[in-house]
């Protein structure tokens, strides 16, 4: 097994809900219809795991945010399913498995995503 990427992101919370505040359609556009049923906190961060993502990956453009979304496996361990746009870069980067680490504490939510392919 061998590392292809790192991402690692912090959201301040309180400033997160601003921005959805102001920007209603960012909600639409970043998450999915099942992550949108979540609360700000954890909608913070699933953003922070999707910009973690981004990083792992190169940051490459042209990624639809939606084609990431963020499961919680049925013990509590978070899980990042890929699919569209993230799936292909993965492909094309030989990555086959992600690892996620999420936390929220103190008004700040954190993500750290490691992409990991068979060597």
């Amino acid at each position: 097994m061998a590392i292809v990427g790192v991402g690692i992101d912090v959201v301040a919370i309180a400033r997160f809900e601003e921005a959805l505040a102001k920007s209603p359609g960012f909600l639409e556009r970043v998450f999915t219809p099942s992550e949108r049923a979540l609360g700000h906190h954890s909608l913070a961060a699933r953003w922070a795991a999707k910009e973690a993502l981004a990083k792992a990956l190169g940051a490459p453009a042209g990624m639809s945010w939606q084609d990431a979304e963020v499961h919680r496996e049925d013990g509590g361990r978070p899980m990042l399913e890929v699919r569209g746009t993230v799936a292909a870069r993965a492909a094309a980067l030989g990555i086959d498995r992600f690892h996620l680490s999420l936390s929220h504490d103190a008004g700040i939510a954190s993500a750290v995503v490691i992409a990991e392919a068979d060597a």
